[in-house]
Order: structure tokens, then sequence, then C-alpha cells
């Protein structure tokens, strides 16, 4: 089967993804636990700031591997506390940048799923063979970082959750609408 013949389900999941998670992210809110604020807030950015970081990720208390055994080091992770930082650039968030990479990984996480199921199926294929070849695919695409974010970033488990939910609606979605497009022969 040519890969061309699932262009249409592949752009087509992708906006429909795209237009799922707005929706989940502005009416439904229940993103909105995914980030705590800082009860010292201001302090906590001032003290950032006078070491001027570059944009990037950095870990509190640092230290090399060799050094986890140093009763100093110890003692930095004893006292906290421990926290992993990301920093962005300076400026007002510029979303557009955000939706427009957001957008390009459902065309990514879309073209993958394409991709397998091109060669796991075949033309006219079984819908629920389908949903279920193409669910699972985009499951993983757009759910599995999570737990590699939970379990060495300390993001919570909470995060996680809320975010797996979202990856069985987008893989619904998706399993959806390459059963609908499939080609079928």
């Amino acid at each position: 089967m040519p890969f061309g013949s699932l262009w249409l389900p592949v752009l087509a999941s992708a906006v429909a993804v795209f237009v799922a998670s707005a929706v989940l992210h502005m009416v439904l809110k229940y993103h909105r636990a995914d980030h705590r604020k800082l009860t010292n807030e201001d302090a906590v950015s001032d003290a950032l700031g006078k070491g001027t970081p570059a944009r990037g990720l950095y870990m509190i208390p640092w230290c090399e591997h060799s050094q986890m055994n140093d009763p100093a080091v110890k003692a930095k992770f004893e006292k906290g506390p421990i926290a992993i930082i990301t920093v962005l650039p300076s400026g007002q968030v510029n979303m557009g940048k955000h939706l427009g990479l957001w957008f390009g990984f459902c065309v990514l996480a879309s073209f993958t799923t394409a991709y397998l199921a091109r060669h796991t199926l075949s033309y006219g294929a079984n819908g629920r063979t389908i949903m279920q070849v193409t669910g699972a695919v985009s499951l993983v695409a757009y759910g599995y970082g999570n737990f590699s974010d939970t379990i060495w970033k300390g993001q919570p488990w909470a995060n996680t959750v809320r975010s797996l939910i979202d990856s069985v609606i987008y893989a619904l979605i998706t399993g959806a609408i390459f059963c609908a497009l499939w080609p079928k022969g």
C-alpha cells in the first residue's frame, strides 16, 4: 500500500488531536493542577536571576555521580530542597511557537502511527483491527513519555495520570479517524 494513501488520516487525526487538546486544556481545565506556585516565588526568581542561568534544565543540589557518597553532598540532599528547574528564555511566552511545535508533534505522532499501520495492516482491514493498531501506537506516542518524566524528573504521578487520560482520548480520536479513512482497496 503506498504511504500517500494515508496522508489524509495522518493530517485529519493531527488536526483533531490538536483541537481536542485545546478543548481539554481550555474548557475542562483539569490541567490547572499540573503546576503549583511557590510561596516565595519572588525570592526564588530573584535568586535564580542573579545567576543568570542560560536556557536549560538544572538540578539542585547538583553533583557528579562520583560525588554521591561525599558527606557534604549527602548533607545538601538531606537538607533539601531537591529540585529540577527548567529555565526558559525571559519575556512573554510565545504561545504561537508552542502551539506550532505541538501541532508538529501531533503530525509526527500520526505519521508514525500510519507508518506502523501501513506495515501491519492491509487494504480493507477490519475496522476493529485498524482501531486497535492505530490507537495503541498513538497512545504510546502521546502518553508514555510521561512515565519517564515521573521516574526521572519528579513529575507528580497525578500529572502523569492526567496526561495519560489525555493520551487515551487522543488515541481514541486517532484510531477512529484512521478507521474511518483507511483505504478500502
